[in-house]
């Protein structure tokens, strides 16, 4: 369908869907992980279009968002030379995490000491294809990645005088 941009994926188990926002006029059930766009709301009630152009209600609370490109910022965008560096900090706070974790399961690690360890631990990250959103808890801010450069986007904190986001 042309101008299909896929906003949600319908979760692992599928889901039921309704002519309309009444549970009384069942449809077709919606395979797991089916790309849908959301079209409208109305209360918990979600509209979904799918690829084919098929459209059905759904709950909405049940629907997985998809990361999406950060809006044009009206100004050109400042970009990092390359995204790697930031890939491999997380890969390594990954590890370092996966590590305690395994330590805990197994237990040679306790459930305080685990606590402890991973206190204050945020990552951050969300791959979509091509693009990707990278925290950058160094810089303070998320980053979009698209072809190989980071764009900052927007800062974790706001400024403590009050300014808006840098």
């Amino acid at each position: 369908m042309e101008g299909f941009r896929s906003t949600h994926v319908v979760p692992e188990g599928g889901l039921p869907s309704w002519e309309g926002p009444d549970p009384s006029h069942p449809s077709a059930r919606l395979d797991a992980l089916l790309p849908v766009m959301l079209a409208g709301t109305s209360g918990d009630w979600a509209r979904v279009v799918c690829s084919n152009g098929w459209t059905c209600w759904v709950d909405g609370r049940l629907l997985v968002a998809l990361p999406q490109r950060p809006p044009a910022a009206g100004r050109p965008a400042v970009t990092d030379a390359d995204p790697r560096p930031l890939l491999a900090e997380l890969a390594a706070a990954i590890a370092s995490y996966r590590e305690l974790l395994d330590r805990y399961a197994d237990g040679r690690l306790s459930l305080a000491d685990f606590r402890a360890r991973t206190a204050g631990l945020r990552i951050g990250a969300v791959l979509d294809g091509p693009s990707a959103w990278l925290l950058d808890l160094e810089r303070g801010r998320w980053s979009y990645c698209e072809a190989g450069q980071l764009q900052p986007y927007a800062t974790v904190e706001p400024a403590e005088d009050g300014a808006a986001p840098r």
